[in-house]
């Protein structure tokens, strides 16, 4: 993984990702990760997330050629037997 050193970087911003960090249960790399992608606009929004994370749920363990199973038609037919 790539490091990254930034020199001379402001002390006042410096402790502001700190606080931040601390008050989300992060560290001072996590949270500056965060930061640099919310300025470069990367991050997703909650929303977007979850939908992401339900498309990948919905699209694994699908069969291409599966066919609704009808539950109530299955517990008559163990009913009936």
């Amino acid at each position: 993984m790539p490091l990254l050193q930034v020199r001379d970087f402001p002390e006042d911003i410096y402790e502001e990702i700190t606080f931040e960090a601390h008050r989300q249960n992060r560290t001072i790399a996590q949270q500056t990760i965060i930061l640099i992608k919310k300025g470069l606009g990367e991050e997703m929004s909650n929303k977007e997330r979850r939908r992401v994370a339900i498309e990948k749920t919905f699209s694994r363990n699908i069969p291409q050629n599966a066919q609704a199973v009808d539950y109530v038609k299955l517990v008559r037919e163990d009913r009936e037997r």
